[in-house]
């Protein structure tokens, strides 16, 4: 079986994802090429698991001081390249393309006539899940971004609706919890101001992931470069994350039993909806701007919810192996049945 496998590079969570998707389908010994889109270049990291890979230019959300800018998305979106990608690729030789939200690949298998699988959590939002923050845009962009003929739909819990649980990493059992020791992965925000919101709590210790490392005058306060490898180090030991409203992150940090705090981005769908997800599901904290009430009142909160989730990456490539039948209500219940949630306090 030969697939062709397109991931959204915006964020790191698609290619996260991705990485433990390539692991098991290489493990079932199924030949697979990898494209990925939707950022410079020379901002991709750590991505020997794939194998050698394909980049182009594709789509990206414009991001300006944790705001989505739908019009300088569409400014800046090279429609002309991207038509040209769509066309350059050739996918006739493959009996399957998946995309994880990403465009170039589902544009050009639907035009090729391709079979297009979707793999990930946007294609949960076809069904009746929490969901805010939307508009007559946020629902076209959902809808036509990146089409597929079947959409597996990824999230922390059912809801009552056939979707599957997140694909995560499996990780050593995390060393006991460093209590005031905590991640904060804010991508789309200012780090400066990070830092000035942060700086009054002395008595706990962050950890700051970036793009843009920049000095702290306090010693608790330590900014490092964007590595897989050394994020996840962090991650192992740390109380707790602060972060935007991603799906894949807070997954990971839901089966680590870490606590979370969400500022979901201004103006975008998915990460509103995943806030108030979270909320409801009372899986973390939720503060819609960054603010040092917020982040106390966290801090000082010691309730963390740590979920087992099953191996979904091997589950769903057996499913494509067995030529991906219809998930009914009795196939997601006994996945789902596996998941084991414990109420926890650091």
């Amino acid at each position: 079986m030969r697939i062709f496998y397109g991931v959204q590079g915006t964020g790191n969570g698609h290619i996260t994802r991705a990485r433990v998707m390539a692991k098991e389908l290489f493990k079932a010994g199924i030949e697979v090429d990898f494209q990925f889109t939707g950022r410079a270049f020379d901002k991709y990291f750590d991505m020997a698991v794939f194998n050698g890979h394909q980049l182009r230019h594709g789509l990206t959300f414009s991001v300006n001081k944790g705001q989505v800018s739908y019009v300088k998305t569409v400014l800046t979106s090279k429609p002309i390249t991207f038509v040209k990608d769509v066309k350059k690729l050739d996918l006739r030789d493959y009996d399957l393309v998946i995309s994880d939200f990403e465009p170039v690949t589902a544009w050009a298998a639907k035009a090729q006539g391709v079979p297009v699988l979707g793999i990930g959590h946007q294609y949960a939002f076809k069904h009746k899940i929490p969901r805010e923050g939307s508009d007559p845009l946020a629902e076209l962009v959902m809808k036509f971004y990146a089409p597929v003929d079947t959409g597996v739909g990824l999230h922390w819990h059912h809801f009552g609706q056939p979707v599957l649980p997140p694909i995560i990493e499996t990780h050593e059992e995390s060393k006991e919890a460093v209590k005031n020791k905590i991640i904060v992965y804010l991508p789309f925000e200012d780090t400066r101001e990070v830092i000035a919101h942060l700086s009054p709590f002395n008595l706990f210790e962050f950890h700051i992931y970036t793009s843009e490392v920049v000095p702290s005058k306090t010693a608790n306060i330590i900014c490092k470069p964007l590595s897989r490898e050394g994020f996840q180090q962090d991650l192992i030991d740390c109380s707790g994350i602060i972060s935007n409203a991603g799906f894949e992150l807070a997954s990971e940090a839901l089966q680590m039993g870490k606590k979370i705090l969400a500022k979901p981005l201004h103006a975008q769908m998915e990460q509103i909806s995943n806030a108030a997800a979270l909320h409801q599901l009372g899986y973390g904290h939720v503060m819609n701007d960054i603010n040092g009430a917020a982040i106390d009142h966290w801090l000082h909160d010691a309730h963390a919810v740590k979920i087992t989730y099953p191996n979904t990456a091997k589950i769903l490539v057996e499913w494509i192996q067995d030529g991906m039948p219809d998930m009914d209500i009795d196939y997601v219940e006994n996945i789902w049945n596996t998941v084991d949630i414990k109420h926890i306090h650091h």
